[in-house]
């Protein structure tokens, strides 16, 4: 049985609780929440802590393991910043659902079965949908009906290769999974689609940037960094991870190089950053495994810093394109540095947490002797200066004076930004709290002249190059296509010729059928009318006649 009440039961709770609050106890319970489930994680001792017997298996709902235990700490850490963020401006409902999202990534991290792991990913999918759809618009609806039919599909798949896994092993243990069989590459794909791998990427810049100010800010956290915990646990060292890894970096590179809306840059961003947790799972050693988890934690910190940072803009201006925007600084200073603190962190700075946690996955390349993967992993940290540490900052509070002149954010928009803000730099500046709670132990050392010079070096020269080239950065009134647009194109025309030959076919078989109906309609006229042949009036020698050729028929029949 269970030591404790189980943390993610507590988010669920208290998220379905909460449209029955007002006032000051529907605040007290949205921080409470949170609290009372950090408490709860870090009070359940390690191991199997609850067994339920279904079928012939037993299910583990409750197992604490240090990396779980991790991603949990962060994913609650999450939910009461974000809550605290969104206090004053999201509605009862949003919370709800975004508290039963974040209840489902903590139940994920904390399943000892694949089936209990299952139950947990489909109800964040749920709870994210919601979220989505709280913005009450019409592009958050489509874009929220798009994201629930990616994440059911990406669902079924991983429940089909779940199924296929435990036929072959006759385990339900969630653990490491091979690619031998079909259910594990069943398995890998599911798990890729929530981890916004290409060409299933789309569904992520299209969907977030569509939520409330306050709801972008909790997608930025759980639905890709779950996928990348899944991986850790199934498909570490792996390695066909480390180019689908690779890929994701750029993809999102160049893609939020592109962009123009302020969130959408941040957005791509989010893909560019998990790929290089993906490729750190891929190398599957230990010092990548620890990159790949601290850099998770960070990752959530910074991505939801730079969010908090961009919807407080949207909050108080209305606006999300960078072509609209620029000179913000002077009437939004608090929110100015908040952003520039999270893109230093996103970029890697030193003194930053990005530098003391992205940088072991960097390292962990470069002692495997990997490297063409390690020089394209420093090109990438540049590129990631360049879109989203210089770009989104610059255009967004600098560039031209747009003539806006806002305010900061409410006061508990500016907190919660100013908790995050503090962390980016608290964990650069001192890493040992975090790479105590990493899977393994650490004796990598960030902070080594030639590390500091080399990607100072790396940073400035990226910095140098953005301003070389800032005509050609300029945004204007123009939209991205997609690498999905290829294939919704040929679905949409392969779609269109299945159902025009149905009808087609549909419209010629009615046309037999209304034909053979007229047919038989004409004969059932003929007979049955009131002239027909068998409902006329006959004579009565006409009728005897017809009796006494029938009596005889019978009766030679029976004799013979």
């Amino acid at each position: 049985m269970s030591d404790l009440l189980p943390p993610a039961l507590i988010l669920i709770i208290g998220g379905l609780l909460l449209p029955a609050m007002k006032g000051r106890g529907r605040d007290i319970l949205v921080l409470g929440v949170p609290a009372l489930t950090f408490y709860f994680i870090w009070a359940l001792p390690e191991g199997i802590r609850l067994e339920v017997p279904f079928l012939d298996y037993m299910l583990v709902p409750i197992e604490v393991t240090t990396l779980g235990r991790l991603f949990a700490t962060v994913f609650t850490l999450m939910a009461f910043v974000g809550g605290m963020y969104a206090l004053r401006q999201a509605t009862s409902r949003e919370l709800s659902a975004a508290f039963v999202y974040a209840g489902g990534a903590v139940g994920v991290t904390f399943a000892g079965d694949l089936i209990t792991m299952f139950i947990f990913w489909e109800l964040m999918a749920i709870g994210s949908t919601l979220v989505i759809w709280s913005a009450g618009t019409d592009q958050a609806r489509q874009a929220g009906m798009r994201y629930i039919l990616m994440h059911l599909m990406g669902g079924v798949i991983l429940m089909v290769g779940i199924i296929a896994e435990i036929s072959r092993s006759g385990s339900v243990d969630f653990t490491a999974v091979s690619l031998e069989g079909i259910g594990g590459w069943f398995m890998l794909v599911g798990i890729l689609i929530n981890a916004a791998a290409p060409p299933f990427a789309s569904w992520l810049a299209d969907s977030y940037p569509e939520a409330s100010p306050s709801g972008s800010v909790f997608l930025s956290a759980f639905t890709t960094k779950t996928a990348v915990y899944v991986l850790m646990v199934t498909f570490a060292g792996t390695n066909i991870l480390i180019y689908i890894g690779l890929f994701m970096v750029f993809y999102g590179i160049i893609y939020a190089l592109l962009e123009n809306d302020m969130r959408r840059i941040l957005a791509y961003s989010i893909v560019n950053q998990v790929g290089f947790m993906v490729t750190g799972i891929g190398i599957g050693t230990p010092l990548a495994l620890n990159g790949v988890a601290a850099h998770a934690f960070c990752h959530i910190i910074y991505k939801a810093l730079l969010l908090m940072s961009a919807g407080a803009v949207l909050h108080q201006t209305g606006k999300r394109r960078c072509s609209d925007l620029g000179g913000l600084f002077q009437s939004m200073p608090f929110t100015a540095a908040c952003g520039i603190i999270g893109a230093l962190a996103i970029s890697s700075f030193p003194l930053t947490s990005g530098f003391v946690s992205k940088n072991m996955i960097s390292a962990a390349a470069g002692y495997e002797a990997m490297t063409v993967v390690y020089f394209l992993l420093a090109a990438a940290s540049a590129g990631v200066f360049l879109h989203a540490g210089i770009k989104f900052p610059w255009f967004v509070f600098f560039q031209k004076d747009s003539g806006l002149r806002p305010k900061d954010p409410p006061i508990n928009m500016r907190i919660a930004m100013g908790i995050f803000a503090f962390l980016c730099i608290g964990i650069g500046v001192y890493a040992a709290p975090l790479y105590n709670l990493l899977p393994y132990p650490v004796t990598y050392e960030p902070y080594k002249a030639s590390t500091v010079v080399n990607y100072l070096q790396l940073l400035l020269f990226a910095g140098l190059a953005f301003f070389v080239m800032l005509p050609w950065m300029k945004r204007t009134l123009t939209i991205t296509l997609d690498a999905d647009w290829l294939y919704r194109r040929l679905l949409s025309r392969f779609g269109n010729v299945v159902w025009f030959t149905l009808v087609a076919g549909y419209e010629k078989g009615e046309t037999k059928i209304r034909n053979r109906a007229e047919s038989l309609a004409g004969l059932s006229d003929m007979l049955f009318n009131r002239k027909g042949i068998l409902t006329k009036t006959w004579m009565i020698g006409t009728t005897a006649t017809w009796t006494i050729s029938l009596l005889l028929l019978y009766l030679v029949s029976y004799v013979f």
